[in-house]
């Protein structure tokens, strides 16, 4: 017995050194991809010497002789540090995600074809202004420096991941950073969705019912429209439950998660220290590492500071000596889903207001990792690319005989938003950013704007320009072969929204309705927020002048109005009645919830039970609503539609009627749905956090999901990739925390302000920016979630452009010379 014993600890002590061995080893190769940002290089492709400071925060601060040498210099950095990153978006927007992860991804990489995007991000490059034809070659000539140091010296394949998959990486190109901006376009759209969805919710209610659940925001909601049965030809299918999955690598976002931000600016006639004052916070999708790089450029023009996006090579949010740039998600409508006929005779072609056309055809090949390749075939209309019935639902809307095109303003092969971009970068004030907005496409945004002496805002992006008689309005699917169906161009860029030093010195946007504008100039019938405007506004008016920090307050502030607001109507007849019910009873935890509610300001805090109760009952209640009415397409509302719930408790034109469940005999009021959901929200809340309702915490549920797309699932390695935080807020918080709002943890965060920014033009270099993870793309660094700490504290890094405070405190500085050919 002792010998096999001794054997037995002779095996394990065996198998733990080899276990300790194997780690060292697999860390020694892993680690030879963190860059060493002390380091010196001898390079091609530059004119003179260029430094890369970076600060004690890891961002770096890019200094050259010549501004196409800092554009390679940022492109250096942005491979230094985001190489993965870069090259899963590059082959994510040229259809090649499969090529390295198989299967999983052949559905993502089939529509990323027909949309063919990087197609069009080709033919785009000749669309730039020389300048920024000269930065793309620039930025890709850095890029490709540091894939050829990593190629050369062995770096650890240049990132942990290409040890797992393919380490194939293709040099970089010009079109490649276009094709990243069309993207984010993709990324940014709804308005596909939103018709889709519009469509299949008209088949099942009268349109007043579809009013109520979808209305125009804000206003009345009314929609002047025909059934959609009645716009196409029938038959329909059969409505069927939709399948999702929402793929950490896919770009295609549930309507609710396809992008909003805040940004607010106020004139020095309403600051505090007489400069102008300008705020900006996007909320997209959370990843590890987060989609921002903080990044300062020194430019012939000037420095300038704030975010950049791995693989473009711009300051896409941030500010000058003189001027601050930012964005919020415009919402405004440049996708119509056409439904086209399919002449019956010869599937090759398809009807048009001049007769049958012939599909334009091509044929493309996916390659698949560990699979045959898959063929497809790619048909394009005068109206668009024609869409699969598989994505997007379209199958419930497409009738026999017929499929669906899809016009959309980022399909141009001559998209100058990257030269916008660019020019929008080097402007000295209000007049000269707006005038560089003039080459935006798409994605449409509001261009917040703030110099030394004003403050303005801006819609750029392509805005279609509609026929007065278009059927739907733009709201739903119409007939691409009807001449009033059809886009007729775009509107001039002095027809977008604008607004250039207004009267009151405050101007802000939060996805809110911009215009009140007929069709067809109204920009959008669908807006991305009604809320958080009123929030905004509230805290604005409280104070004559405004402060940096008063800003912050705002950027960071987590009262839900509509908490405030739906808790009074829904609440009404049930707060502080009953009898009093022993313990452990449904009527008794019901009072208790109710207590905690009654006491409630609406602070979405993370350390509070109160606003998990808010988001269950809110969230059960308005299934129980919509369910007998909707039935599996009640599974599309995955998030609290508050237009909704309130129309439904003020009876707004008899929106009561959603309270009575029509499947069964009696007639149920509203407050005894509310009272059910209440009860459905608590018993669920008690299987997952127990039966101590004073212990729950809002934070355990709204974790903040920075989670890495290719490795957060895998087991084990998840800990060490993904990046989660209890975080505050929630879907309409100023400080938007947006939940998942589906499968078995429907609170997590997994939208927010991955950046945020504060930019005070008394004082600029008192400006403050933050990420919400870190600087560095590699797991292995301190600078994977350095910032992330602060980030949810609510904390920031100082955003100065004095190379001198950059210096003093540098993690390390990073030297490239012109290699001796090039000095030649």
């Amino acid at each position: 017995m002792i010998v096999v014993f001794r054997w037995l600890l002779r095996v394990f002590t065996g198998l733990v050194v080899l276990a300790l061995l194997a780690t060292l080893i697999a860390y020694y190769f892993l680690s030879r991809s963190l860059p060493d940002y002390d380091e010196s290089f001898r390079l091609d492709g530059i004119s003179g010497p260029v430094e890369i400071v970076r600060n004690d925060a890891n961002v770096p601060h890019l200094f050259g002789r010549t501004d196409e040498d800092v554009y390679f210099a940022l492109g250096f950095a942005h491979a230094q540090d985001r190489l993965w990153q870069m090259v899963t978006m590059r082959r994510t927007v040229q259809g090649r995600l499969s090529e390295v992860f198989g299967e999983r991804t052949l559905k993502i990489d089939e529509l990323m074809r027909r949309y063919d995007l990087y197609g069009l991000a080709q033919k785009s490059v000749e669309a730039q202004d020389p300048e920024t034809r000269a930065a793309l070659e620039a930025y890709a000539r850095g890029v490709n420096a540091w894939i050829g140091q990593v190629n050369a010296d062995a770096r650890g394949r240049g990132a942990p991941e290409f040890f797992l998959f393919s380490n194939e990486i293709a040099v970089w190109r010009p079109a490649d950073s276009i094709a990243l901006i069309k993207l984010m376009a993709l990324q940014l759209s709804s308005h596909l969705q939103s018709e889709v969805l519009r469509a299949r919710v008209s088949l099942l209610l009268p349109d007043p019912r579809v009013a109520d659940i979808l209305p125009d925001a804000p206003g009345e909601g009314v929609i002047a429209l025909p059934s959609y049965a009645s716009l196409v030809p029938g038959p329909l299918p059969a409505l069927r439950k939709a399948e999702h999955r929402e793929d950490p690598l896919s770009p295609f976002h549930v309507k609710a998660l396809s992008g909003a931000s805040n940004a607010w600016a106020a004139a020095p006639s309403r600051s505090a220290a007489g400069g102008s004052l300008l705020a900006n916070d996007p909320h997209l999708g959370f990843t590890a590492p987060s989609i921002w790089y903080l990044a300062r450029l020194q430019l012939s023009s000037g420095g300038v500071i704030g975010a950049t996006m791995p693989g473009i090579p711009a300051v896409l949010l941030g500010r000058s000596n003189r001027l601050g740039w930012a964005l919020t998600s415009a919402y405004m409508d440049d996708q119509d889903v056409h439904i086209e006929e399919v002449n019956p005779e010869n599937h090759e072609e398809y009807r048009t207001p001049d007769g049958w056309k012939t599909f334009e055809t091509r044929r493309s090949i996916i390659k698949v990792k560990d699979a045959r390749p898959i063929t497809i075939t790619l048909r394009w209309t005068e109206n668009g690319p024609v869409l699969p019935g598989t994505h997007y639902d379209l199958a419930a809307i497409t009738p026999p005989g017929h499929v669906a095109s899809l016009s959309w303003a980022a399909l141009s092969a001559e998209d100058t938003s990257m030269s916008a971009a660019m020019r929008l970068m080097k402007a000295q004030n209000v007049d000269g950013a707006i005038e560089a907005g003039r080459l935006f496409i798409a994605p449409a945004q509001n261009l917040m704007l703030a110099d030394v002496d004003r403050v303005a805002m801006q819609t750029v992006g392509a805005m279609p320009k509609r026929d007065a008689q278009n059927q739907s309005k733009g709201r739903m699917p119409s007939p691409g072969w009807l001449p009033e169906n059809r886009w007729q161009g775009f509107f001039p860029y002095e027809d977008n929204p604008r607004v250039v030093a207004p009267e009151t010195g405050i101007l802000g946007n939060t996805n809110n309705k911009t215009v009140d504008r007929p069709f067809p100039l109204h920009v959008s019938f669908d807006w991305g927020d009604t809320q958080r405007i009123q929030r905004w506004l509230a805290l604005m008016k409280s104070r004559e002048v405004h402060t940096r920090e008063s800003f912050i307050e705002a950027q960071l502030d987590t009262v839900s109005p509509t908490a405030r607001n739906l808790l009074p109507l829904v609440a009404a007849d049930l707060w502080f009645t009953g009898e009093a019910a022993p313990d452990g009873t449904p009527e008794r935890l019901r009072q208790r919830a109710l207590a905690l509610l009654a006491e409630w300001n609406g602070e979405m805090n993370e350390h509070l039970p109160e606003p998990l109760i808010y988001m269950a009952w809110m969230r059960a209640l308005q299934d129980r609503l919509i369910r007998d009415e909707l039935g599996p397409l009640a599974d599309e509302f995955e998030h609290i539609q508050p237009d909704f719930v309130e129309r439904v408790f003020r009876d707004t034109r008899g929106a009561a009627v959603w309270c009575d469940i029509i499947q069964s005999a009696a007639t149920e009021s509203c407050t005894d749905i509310a009272r059910m959901a209440l009860d459905d929200a608590l018993l669920k809340l008690t299987e997952d956090w127990g039966p101590n309702i004073e212990s729950w915490r809002w934070g355990d549920a709204h974790q903040a999901t920075h989670d890495h797309p290719a490795l957060g699932e895998v087991p084990l390695l998840r800990y060490f990739v993904n990046i989660r935080q209890s975080t505050s807020g929630g879907d309409q918080t100023l400080m938007r925390g947006m939940t998942r709002g589906t499968g078995p943890d429907p609170y997590e965060n997994v939208a927010g302000a991955g950046y945020r920014g504060v930019y005070d033009f008394a004082d600029p270099d008192s400006s403050v920016f933050i990420s919400s993870t870190g600087q560095s793309g590699h797991p292995l660094s301190r600078f994977y979630d350095n910032l992330g700490e602060l980030w949810r504290r609510g904390e920031y890094i100082p955003m100065s452009l004095d190379p001198d405070l950059a210096r003093a405190a540098a993690v390390g500085i990073t030297r490239l010379e012109p290699s001796d050919t090039a000095a030649d």
